[in-house]
């Protein structure tokens, strides 16, 4: 590929909104350096990782850290203010190409304002909203502002294409690349197996989920602790440590604080099971082997919109990508510290149900895999592949 000078340097803006995003992009922004050498420049949103690769942030990423509807509600009109000054700056660059990366509610309507205002600039939305799951409607309104989708999940380009919506490509989800971390050694797999167990406690990665959950989560273990004996870990970021240290001391079971992702990634490889928050942090535990019970709460009109909403019969993405309901989920009012006790107990003995976990974690490799080119290559293809076609 002829590189170009840095004069005639091709422009990418790129918002991410959240870390798992931000990751995202700063491993997309890599690949596209590689390629393009002095001929790339990035501006956009972003925290840690892709201002590492070079963005200047607009404004930290930490503000848009809300959840929930009430929460949403109340800071509303500061997210409208932060999608015009996004969609302004996106304007005023006029880049090559703009890609949105996760964070729908935002990022999405940073596009449609970019699109009405100059439909020139292309638009790449690299992970897929979970129309699958909930407001199908939308995969036909997207083709008004994206020109194609990136999907993290295998499923997605059949949804999109039965549902009409703009052309989706299959680029894998970042976590195969990782299995290493997150897979045990021989030493690790003893530690597994050794009594007493390992058992990791996710009550989530925004300061909001932790408040919904980490009360909920220390009175389960408690009465947990009372049947079996377990050694307890919680994974968690530098940021949110005092937060967390704060929330759990007064739990009946201290829980051994693992800060930042080494950390994390090595109490995964020597847990036996887990209690977490449903999200992403599932399908890490699923390719990680570690059988799991999920947990999640929200606010009373949050949960009354999802639902009328949800169309699927799990919100565990393992549990989709198998294809089979393996995982427990337990919602809302089914989301008390009895049930979370029960379960768990199954899940740390050798019980039917830790089983058929297993028996479907075993069938997500070749379900997930994206032969020999990484999730980060395939999505910097298809980036180059739109900027080539809208130029020509």
């Amino acid at each position: 590929m002829q590189v170009r000078s840095p004069s005639t340097a091709r422009k990418i803006f790129l918002i991410a909104t959240e870390e798992s995003g931000d990751r995202l992009g700063a491993a997309l922004m890599q690949v596209l350096r590689q390629r393009l050498g002095d001929a790339v420049q990035f501006s956009g949103v972003g925290g840690r990782a892709m201002t590492a690769q070079g963005i200047a942030p607009l404004f930290p990423i930490e503000e848009l850290s809300i959840m929930g509807f009430a929460a949403v509600v109340k800071q509303l009109p500061k997210i409208l203010r932060l999608i015009r000054r996004t969609a302004d700056a996106v304007l005023a660059d006029a880049p090559d190409m703009l890609v949105i990366i996760d964070s729908p509610d935002f990022t999405h309507r940073v596009a449609r304002r970019v699109r009405a205002r100059n439909p020139n600039i292309p638009i790449v939305d690299y992970v897929s909203p979970q129309l699958w799951a909930w407001r199908p409607g939308r995969a036909r309104t997207m083709l008004g502002y994206v020109d194609h989708v990136l999907g993290l999940l295998p499923f997605e380009p059949e949804e999109y294409r039965k549902l009409g919506g703009p052309p989706c490509s299959y680029v894998g989800h970042p976590l195969i690349e990782q299995l290493a971390t997150l897979r045990p050694n021989d030493d690790e797999q003893k530690r597994r197996d050794a009594q007493p167990p390992v058992l990791l406690v996710l009550p989530g990665s925004r300061r909001s989920e932790i408040r919904h959950h980490l009360a909920l989560f220390g009175t389960a273990l408690g009465q947990l602790s009372k049947q079996t004996p377990f050694e307890l870990v919680l994974p968690t970021m530098p940021h949110l440590e005092a937060m967390v240290r704060e929330g759990v001391a007064s739990w009946p079971v201290a829980p051994r604080l693992a800060i930042g992702e080494t950390e994390k990634r090595a109490a995964f490889r020597i847990a036996r099971a887990a209690l977490a928050k449903s999200g992403t942090v599932t399908l890490e535990l699923a390719l990680s082997g570690i059988p799991m019970v999920t947990a999640y709460r929200v606010g009373a009109i949050e949960a009354f919109i999802l639902r009328r909403a949800i169309r699927v019969s799990s919100v565990i993405l393992a549990n989709l990508v198998i294809g089979r309901d393996v995982i427990p989920e337990y919602l809302q009012e089914d989301c008390t510290p009895e049930k979370l006790a029960a379960a768990l107990g199954d899940v740390l003995a050798d019980s039917p149900d830790r089983l058929r976990q297993l028996v479907g974690f075993a069938t997500m490799d070749g379900k997930m895999s994206t032969g020999d080119q990484p999730p980060s290559v395939r999505a910097a293809d298809i980036v180059l592949a739109e900027m080539g076609r809208r130029s020509t």
